[in-house]
């Protein structure tokens, strides 16, 4: 039984390492194709017409991989993955709203 335990204390931790270093890649090969397609900066450019909300968002939130409901933490988060991150898995019906059953309802 405290071998069970143990395997399954070690296999967390190494799940949460692996998870950390798939996020750390990420973002650095964002930072590299966001640095080498000229844009501007780390935040990217604005592709909405309210560049002030834009801005302010844009700081807030960062595209660094995350896809799904489940990796968000509101419905502000959400809204800008979908509109500023490519292959999100946010808006199953296709109506510009993400994450209806989670985060904005």
């Amino acid at each position: 039984m405290k071998r069970l335990i143990l395997l399954v204390i070690f296999a967390v931790i190494g799940w949460q390492g692996y998870v950390k270093y798939q996020n750390s890649r990420i973002n650095r090969l964002a930072d590299q194709s966001t640095t080498d397609s000229g844009t501007q900066g780390r935040s990217g450019v604005s592709r909405s017409n309210d560049a002030t909300t834009d801005a302010t968002t844009s700081s807030q939130f960062k595209c660094d991989g995350r896809t799904h409901c489940a990796q968000m933490t509101s419905c502000a988060e959400a809204t800008y993955f979908l509109k500023n991150c490519p292959g999100t898995k946010m808006d199953g019906n296709y109506d510009g709203i993400p994450c209806e059953k989670q985060w904005c309802r």
